[in-house]
């Protein structure tokens, strides 16, 4: 039987003892493209101007409430944090912290200046920025990346039983690059090359990166549900992700050309689980995982095929996407007029 990453158990995995591989300070963090949790309110942060992965203690474990979230204009109002206009600021990514509830939050700053800040939004409703000075944290650079390759070598991370996963590009040959990294962080290899078959496309492909993914369990053995442009989602088992190796993953479903996938979560409801795809172009798809596991893989060229899914006609201009507890999903909603919302919404 299948079942979603339960957040209880696989945050209680190795938690203990996890601030002492940390060291105070303040680490060099010039961009912030994706968060992710580990257990006791472990950040990652994406660095993708140093392919880098940082790794922070929070200290935020203490339940924040069950508050719902509805915040307009959230760009209006972190615009004025930064010093600038909300058209000069960019929401790269949205995260709850399992272990209290509360909502992260990387932010960019366009134009003169620049700058990153990772803010951090508690249940009460007040924000402020979490500051990265004298933190414990730990870095992990990707080794391999260049100047060329450091703004693609990380397009999704996650956390999955223990170990970092970051997509991304590389410099090699077979471009699209899978790592695992465990942590705590020690030596960081380069990776698993990862080649797909695109049937919008009709070909084999190796350089386009994976946008992005979320672990699954099937059976006992972890997976990873990854999606990419336009929009090819693929099964692929953590265990064959081994330093130098070449993966292929298994193409189970086509679900729309000119499109971009945006985020992507498991969920039970109903004693059933299941999958929810924020897009760029193609709305909120949702799809049963039963079948899954024996969904034969794509090899053709083909139009929309594979695993059947629905599209949440309620869910409209979602950008970015996250289970904020069993009942209830975080969302980042673009309005008509281009400006920004984040609310908590039931799970469909």
């Amino acid at each position: 039987m299948r079942k979603l990453f339960a957040a209880a158990a696989a945050f209680a995995l190795g938690g203990a003892g996890f601030a002492a591989d940390l060291a105070k300070g303040t680490p060099e963090v010039k961009s912030i493209s994706a968060l992710a949790f580990g257990p006791n309110g472990l950040l990652f942060i994406a660095d993708q101007a140093n392919a880098a992965i940082v790794a922070v203690d929070t200290g935020d474990t203490t339940p924040g409430g069950k508050d719902n979230i509805a915040i307009d204009k959230i760009d209006e109002k972190l615009a004025g944090m930064m010093g600038t206009t909300a058209a000069n600021v960019q929401i790269k990514d949205v995260k709850a912290n399992p272990a209290s509830g509360n909502v992260y939050l990387a932010v960019a700053r366009q134009g003169a200046g620049g700058g990153a800040m990772v803010v951090k939004l508690t249940r009460d409703g007040k924000m402020a920025e979490f500051p990265l000075k004298d933190v414990n944290h730990a870095v992990a650079p990707l080794n391999g990346a260049n100047d060329k390759t450091k703004q693609t070598s990380i397009t999704s991370i996650g956390y999955v039983e223990g170990k970092v996963v970051v997509a991304g590009l590389s410099n090699e040959e077979f471009a699209s690059t899978l790592r695992v990294i465990p942590y705590p962080f020690k030596d960081v290899d380069k990776g698993s090359s990862v080649e797909i078959f695109h049937g919008a496309h009709g070909k084999l492909e190796t350089k386009s990166p994976i946008q992005t993914f979320t672990p699954i369990k099937i059976g006992a053995a972890d997976y990873l549900l990854a999606a990419y442009t336009c929009t090819p989602l693929v099964r692929m088992p953590v265990s064959d992700l081994k330093p130098g190796t070449k993966v292929k993953g298994t193409t189970i479903a086509e679900l729309g050309n000119r499109n971009k996938p945006l985020d992507m979560i498991v969920y039970t409801k109903d004693k059933q689980e299941w999958l929810l795809i924020a897009n760029s172009a193609r709305g909120v798809m949702k799809m049963p995982t039963e079948g899954i596991n024996s969904a034969a893989g794509i090899e053709k060229q083909t139009g929309v095929a594979g695993m059947k899914y629905e599209t949440i006609k309620e869910l409209v201009g979602v950008m970015h996407l996250d289970r904020l507890d069993p009942e209830r999903a975080l969302i980042l909603v673009q309005a008509e007029d281009k400006s920004y919302s984040l609310k908590s919404v039931p799970l469909p």
